[in-house]
């Protein structure tokens, strides 16, 4: 059995009796309850006590506070529901002056007198209508907010988790000087990069890029980090390792999710370099003569049951190197909505290399330069300090050349 809902509780104030009366006889036969006043004055002391559901409230009341100026210290109370309570103004005088003067006032609708029953009670059902839908916005915003904070908790708690995963610091290794770069587009991503020891000596960077954006993909690098950390126990090669970690990350996810990788296995005694990709982009290779592009050889993993991946190698001169990044670095756009293409990216990366274009910093290595340089020119081609998508990047170079 369903309850009938509570009438609304209309103020009425108005200093003359009758009017009052009036008004309160054709609204209780309209199905409302009634409170009444006959000034201004008392008005505001019944909304002190309890507020209605809604005032109407006379305009022209002498010897006391006139309907404008309850009004308006309606609007400026520190309760937010008195603040906002829904206010119908009657007024004696019609004309588009009077009309902007109520309004003004802060009432929400007005009344011509003599009052038509039928009409006031439709503009009382309006706002009545429109406060309930008021408070339930309200509702849904507070709503919002807690569920926004907890979010930020959330989001918080994943941010301090990734930050294990995400490598403090690189190698030392003698003759090289090595940088890196991390900047989520929020307080987690979708990349990560990370670097291990291979039997011999050599030394395993490797970068990857989730599906997705914030704590969906952040999870997908923690699994990114065991599941390649897994590979690189059972194989040195790159390319080996990128089949094993497709392996398993297929048996998982069954091709819903992807993630492309790019796997650099270096020498540091010899400056050998031998790489495999799968979806990513390419590893850009640096010389003093230009940059070279070594692209990925197979799909990103996840997509194929069985990854048929490709090994090139190559060896790097002393004051050459290699620049290891994600997508983040040239989805940028400019003021005219043009994003910028690969080769504006290779151009910059040569650009930057052993030229930085911005004041060095005491104690950064070449390679920090680079990285520095690299990300200003970025920002200005974007006209921003943010980017729209996460960025990771390793740099390596050869010492004995410019950098």
């Amino acid at each position: 059995m369903t309850s009938t809902p509570p009438a609304a509780d209309i103020l009425v104030v108005d200093d003359e009796r009758f009017s009052r009366r009036v008004l309160v006889r054709a609204l209780n036969n309209a199905g409302f309850t009634c409170r009444e006043a006959e000034g201004g004055a008392e008005a505001l002391g019944l909304i002190e006590e309890a507020p209605p559901a809604l005032l109407l409230l006379d305009y022209s009341m002498p010897g006391g506070l006139n309907g404008a100026e309850v009004c308006e210290q309606l609007r400026a109370h520190a309760d937010g529901t008195v603040a906002q309570l829904p206010v119908i103004m009657l007024t004696g005088m019609g004309g588009e002056e009077q009309e902007v003067f109520c309004l003004r006032a802060g009432a929400n609708d007005f009344v011509t007198k003599p009052v038509n029953p039928a009409v006031l009670k439709a503009r009382i059902d309006t706002q009545l209508r429109l406060s309930a839908l008021r408070q339930q916005l309200e509702g849904k915003n507070q709503e919002l907010a807690r569920w926004r904070a907890e979010l930020e908790r959330d989001l918080e708690a994943a941010r301090l988790t990734q930050q294990t995963i995400i490598p403090q610091g690189l190698p030392t290794l003698p003759g090289w000087k090595l940088a890196s770069h991390y900047q989520p587009v929020i307080q987690v991503g979708g990349d990560i990069y990370d670097w291990l020891r291979l039997p011999g000596g050599r030394i395993f960077f490797w970068i990857a890029d989730a599906t997705g954006h914030g704590a969906s993909a952040a999870l997908l690098t923690a699994l990114a980090k065991l599941l390649f950390r897994h590979a690189a126990a059972l194989s040195d090669s790159p390319a080996e390792i990128l089949r094993l970690v497709n392996a398993d990350f297929r048996a998982n996810f069954k091709g819903r999710l992807l993630l492309t990788a790019m796997g650099v296995a270096l020498d540091p005694a010899s400056g050998e370099l031998t790489m495999a990709g799968a979806g990513h982009p390419p590893l850009l290779v640096v010389r003093p003569g230009g940059v070279e592009a070594r692209r990925s050889q197979c799909p990103p993993l996840g997509l194929q049951a069985v990854l048929t991946a490709e090994e090139e190698s190559l060896t790097l001169a002393p004051g050459e190197g290699f620049f290891l990044f994600t997508d983040g670095f040239y989805d940028v756009v400019n003021a005219d909505g043009v994003r910028m293409e690969m080769s504006a990216l290779e151009s910059d990366v040569s650009a930057a290399f052993g030229q930085p274009d911005l004041p060095p910093v005491a104690g950064e290595s070449g390679a920090d330069g680079f990285l520095r340089t690299l990300l200003g020119r970025l920002r200005r081609y974007g006209g921003s300090e943010f980017f729209s998508d996460d960025l990771a990047a390793v740099a390596a170079f050869r010492a004995g050349g410019a950098n």
